[in-house]
Parts: C-alpha cells; sequence; structure tokens
C-alpha cells in the first residue's frame, strides 16, 4: 500500500513538471513539413525581402497560378530505367511532338483511382512498326525488356502519402468529360509541364494546402458539349451550387475530410 502511494505521489509530481515545461516552452506555428526549406519557401523569402509580396509568390510558384514555365521542380529528379521522352509523344506538333493523348499510355486514368502505367505490350505496339528508330539507345533497351519478356520497372514520380486518397477517375471525369477540358490542360493542373520534359518530373507540390485551393473555387458544372456525370451531389458532397448573373451553374468541390482521408 505505502509503495503504491509513493508511486502514485511520483507520478502526480512527473505530470506537474511536464506541464509546467509545454506552458513555459515558447510556442511556433505549425509549418507544413512539405513547405518548409523547398524551393517554392526560398523563393517566396527572397521575394519578400527584396519589397516583392510573398503571398503572390506562393500563389503563383505553390497553386501553379503564375506564367508559363514560372513552376520550380519541387520533387527529385528520379531516375528512370529508360530515358522516356515525353515531348517528342505529348509535345507540341509545332516543336517536334506527336500530341499523344495522355489517357492513350495512362488508360486507367479515367476508370481508376491510380493513371496507371502503360504495359511494354503498348510501347511495342508503335515502335516494332517504326524501323526509324529502331538503332536509337531507348528504343534498343525497350527490345530487350520485350525479348526477356520482363516489365519495365517505371519508378513512381508523383507520390502521395498512403493516407491521402486521390481518384483521378473523379477529376478526369468531371473536367475532361463533364467540363470538356483539354486533356494535357487537365492532367497539367497537377503535374505540370509534362509535355516539355524528358523524364516526369514532379512541378506541383501536391500538398493539402494545393488542393484545398482548387476545391474551394467555383468551377462550372457542366460547360457547353461536356456531358453531365450522375447525380451532382456526388461531386460537390453537401455543397450547394450557385448560379451566377449569366446562368452558369457553379459549384466548389468536396469539403469533408472523409473524402480524401478514408
Amino acid at each position: 500500500m505505502h509503495r503504491f502511494l509513493r508511486l502514485s505521489v511520483l507520478l502526480m509530481g512527473l505530470f506537474a513538471a511536464v506541464g509546467s515545461y509545454a506552458v513555459d516552452a515558447p510556442q511556433s506555428e505549425p509549418v507544413d513539413p512539405g513547405i518548409e526549406g523547398s524551393a517554392i519557401d526560398k523563393s517566396a523569402k527572397e521575394k519578400s525581402d527584396s519589397g516583392g509580396s510573398a503571398l503572390s509568390t506562393w500563389e503563383s510558384k505553390y497553386f501553379g497560378l503564375g506564367s508559363e514555365g514560372e513552376d520550380d521542380n519541387v520533387g527529385p529528379a528520379v531516375e528512370q530505367p529508360i530515358e522516356f521522352p515525353h515531348f517528342r509523344h505529348a509535345g507540341d506538333a509545332d516543336k517536334g511532338g506527336m500530341e499523344i493523348n495522355c489517357m492513350y499510355c495512362h488508360t486507367y486514368a479515367r476508370r481508376s483511382l491510380v493513371a496507371g502505367i502503360p504495359p511494354v505490350q503498348k510501347c511495342i505496339g508503335c515502335h516494332q512498326n517504326i524501323e526509324s528508330v529502331r538503332d536509337k539507345p531507348r528504343i534498343k533497351k525497350l527490345f530487350e525488356y520485350w525479348d526477356a519478356k520482363k516489365a519495365i520497372p517505371w519508378k513512381k514520380v508523383h507520390d502521395l502519402p498512403d493516407f491521402v486518397r486521390f481518384s483521378h477517375e473523379r477529376h478526369v471525369k468531371r473536367f475532361i468529360f463533364q467540363l470538356n477540358r483539354p486533356v494535357q490542360e487537365v492532367c497539367g493542373y497537377c503535374h505540370g509541364e509534362v509535355k516539355t520534359m524528358t523524364v516526369a518530373r514532379r512541378q506541383k507540390l501536391l500538398s493539402m494546402g494545393f488542393c484545398v485551393t482548387c476545391h474551394e473555387k467555383d468551377h462550372p458544372v457542366t460547360a457547353e458539349g461536356g456531358t453531365p456525370i450522375g447525380d451532382q451531389a456526388y461531386w460537390y458532397s453537401m455543397r450547394k451550387p450557385l448560379i451566377d448573373a449569366s446562368g452558369i451553374i457553379k459549384a466548389k468541390g468536396p469539403n469533408d475530410c472523409s473524402v480524401c482521408h478514408k
């Protein structure tokens, strides 16, 4: 009994000491670990120090609202088994590209959570008939995987934490099929100007603030030529759509935590 009392007194003293330290300790603002120290963070601070607006810099770089080419590469350079030239396949025709639809290779994007990586068969389906580039190092390597009957071990570039649930299907249906927006423009919201890259590089921060900022905007529900997709509540959760002066119905994205954090 005496031992129990002594232990209780010791624990009470320990809790009191810890509580006192927590009150006296200097408090700091919470920091998004994905922002602090990043290229965007440094750029915003430099802009502010030089007399510019740090907020406007964050808006342009962090949310992709600036002029073309203003985004930073905020992710690491990922070395891939084959240096896939996105600029050649998806780039503009006047710059030597073929303007291939993103969803031709990333076929799962319109019907799944993930966009998917094309199998070797998809690449070979085209390149077995293009003799002019068969002697290129990249194509030789492609055929090595094909002949060995092995999948190309591509590495992820745009990787989200396990506690985040992002659905490509919802966003593709919402902006491409429902709003009739260009495919490369919609994919570029989150992936940047992939059509100008060789190996894909992460350009957008893809943090919670990045997503919330887009969900807070009033997007048209259905544009001319777009296709309404099922029950609108599916897209807008419990938010009531608005009708502006021109009669266009607009609505914000879902704001329920469970939409992204299941």
